[in-house]
């Protein structure tokens, strides 16, 4: 019997089911990868990446290299509907549904930093569900808010009691308390729009000894040698601490969030306060001549916002009769990357549908990761950011933003699973990795990501094909080793490195060498992963289509039904996944 939960968190069927992901390498495609000549010049398109393949495999395999990397995720999710689109089936079973977002979601939440932000874009099908699921995943402390966008001008009443014209945006990020405030645009003449400000108009805020900590941009809290009358003076865009002999100026966002009052009150009740680092960005700007103040976003994406009428016509524009279905208009993309993001920031995107929100993270000058599944990864999205990459992109944000071209970016697909199975039904390192001009490559880069080693083989050593630390190492082969070729290995190792050495078989006691780790492939690594499976996508309807069960024989029909209409009755897709077409619940 399981234990009582300690915490409040959603629950479904199947939730304690998790796939176990394989670390896949990414290929690149030259012939589909794409720069400006001043983009290939100076190297800036290879910080791009347009994935096309399973997005669930495509961020595990990200992970190794940019996990605390991503300064914003800005993700389109099918919303779970069941409304059949031209390039998505959406409406799968909703323990499915759930349990697919919350892996996407935890990986997504690895790779952001702890300052970073993720917005997730839903409609009233499953948005409490997700809000709950994200306050799982991120915890309720990160919830940053949510935006109302109103998608659409002329209502909707297909499936509510009232004309439905709104959607949602969830943000969250790993650490609220380092995550940037949501700035958008100038105050207007005459008005204050303060970022963070509870009415306090104080210069100078008093704190009694070690009542205040500071925590720094790496998320360490760092006490401060604090004498007795400290002082906390505020300037307009810094701080200065000064205690005893220390003297420590940073830079703050926006105001004070409490007065003098409220922090006297807090201080009282014992409580100690914390003071963040956070990026630096000016609290006035010059515009026009005049000083003006930015100002926080609002939580309702309305007036003056665009709408699906305006990102069909963008997708009509740019693809005619294969536009795509519902894209999110540029603006408001545009809108949700410029409040969290400064130029050169890394932007993701793995349900990249179109291309919109990598074609807006180009045009403002961030570096972006796009991911897409099906095939308008290259009908779509290739072309598309192409015409952003050489200027030829008159629509969108392009003139607000004054873009005209440059840049570039790689095109990848995920490299086959690395074990298969034989004619016989055995596992064997599959057929990519062990013939071809890059097969002992290719072999080489996939071991190292499978057993968490940075792939970076030697020039001069051929037993160094990756690195873990400065004195650990791997060596990747699909020979079989003999005693004299594993001692010959150990001697060149030395006794003050130590190397794991992954071969098809060996001829030798693995413990009679201290400086090794020996291990067979395929078969050391069989339970880990599941192998060949190439797609966890969202879509399980075409897999699992009502027309292609079997009929049931175990019980009489019912009479006055046939085949046809016993068809026609609502099958449960989880109930399927998990006992079959016949067998007993």
């Amino acid at each position: 019997m399981r234990g009582a939960r300690q915490k409040l968190e959603l629950t479904w069927i199947g939730k304690e089911s998790r796939p176990r992901l394989e670390p896949r390498i990414l290929l690149e495609d030259p012939d589909v990868s794409y720069a400006s000549p001043r983009g290939a010049q100076s190297g800036a398109y290879s910080d791009n990446m347009l994935i096309q393949g399973d997005n669930l495999l495509a961020l595990k395999a990200l992970e190794a290299e940019f996990s605390g990397k991503v300064k914003c995720v800005c993700i389109d999710p099918p919303y779970n509907t069941g409304a059949a689109f031209q390039h998505y089936e959406d409406g799968i079973e909703h323990s499915i549904w759930l349990g697919l977002m919350r892996e996407r979601l935890e990986s997504l939440r690895r790779l952001l930093r702890s300052d970073g932000v993720i917005f997730v874009h839903i409609d009233d099908t499953e948005h409490a569900y997700l809000k709950v699921l994200m306050d799982e995943v991120f915890g309720r402390r990160n919830y940053c808010g949510q935006f109302v966008w109103e998608k659409k001008k002329k209502p909707s009443f297909l499936n509510a009691n009232m004309g439905v014209v709104t959607e949602f945006i969830l943000a969250y990020s790993p650490d609220r308390t380092q995550a940037p405030p949501f700035v958008g645009g100038l105050t207007t003449e005459g008005k204050k729009y303060p970022l963070n400000n509870a009415g306090n108009s104080l210069q100078v805020l008093r704190f009694p000894a070690g009542s205040v900590r500071f925590r720094c941009p790496d998320g360490r809290y760092q006490p401060q040698d604090m004498s007795e009358g400290n002082i906390v003076t505020r300037l307009l865009d810094e701080v200065v601490v000064e205690g005893g002999t220390n003297r420590e100026a940073f830079r703050l966002e926006g105001e004070w969030r409490y007065s003098q009052k409220r922090l006297d009150e807090i201080v009282a009740a014992g409580e100690e306060l914390v003071i963040s680092r956070v990026p630096f960005r000016p609290n006035h700007i010059k515009a026009g001549g005049d000083d003006k103040k930015l100002k926080n976003l609002l939580s309702i994406a309305h007036y003056q916002m665009a709408t699906y009428e305006d990102s069909n016509a963008e997708s009509i524009a740019l693809f005619g009769r294969e536009a795509f279905d519902y894209p999110k208009p540029e603006k408001l993309v545009q809108l949700l990357i410029d409040a969290v993001t400064e130029e050169g920031d890394l932007v993701l995107d793995s349900f990249l549908g179109s291309g919109t929100t990598a074609a807006v993270a180009h045009k403002t000058r961030r570096r972006w990761i796009g991911i897409e599944l099906g095939d308008h990864a290259v009908t779509h999205c290739v072309p598309r950011l192409r015409k952003v990459v050489d200027g030829e992109d008159p629509g969108g944000i392009t003139g607000a933003v004054g873009w005209n071209g440059g840049g570039g970016f790689r095109f990848y697909r995920l490299a086959p699973s690395l074990l298969a199975r034989d004619r016989w039904g055995n596992w064997v390192i599959a057929e990519p990795y062990r013939r071809g001009p890059d097969a002992g490559a290719r072999l080489a880069e996939a071991v190292c990501k499978l057993e968490g080693f940075r792939y970076s083989p030697s020039q001069t050593a051929f037993w160094q094909h990756g690195q873990s630390t400065e004195r650990d190492y791997i060596y990747v082969t699909t020979q079989t080793l003999t005693h004299e070729q594993l001692q010959g290995i150990s001697d060149e190792v030395g006794p003050e490195r130590t190397l794991l050495v992954c071969c098809s078989a060996f001829g030798a006691k693995p413990d009679m060498f201290p400086n090794l780790t020996v291990k067979r492939i395929p078969a050391a690594v069989l339970a880990r992963c599941e192998w060949g499976r190439d797609d966890y996508s969202l879509n399980v309807q075409r897999v699992m289509s009502e027309d292609a069960l079997p009929e049931p024989t175990s019980a009489p029909a019912k009479p006055g039904t046939t085949p046809a209409t016993r068809r026609k009755k609502r099958v449960n897709v989880q109930e399927l996944l998990l006992f079959g077409t016949g067998g007993e619940r």
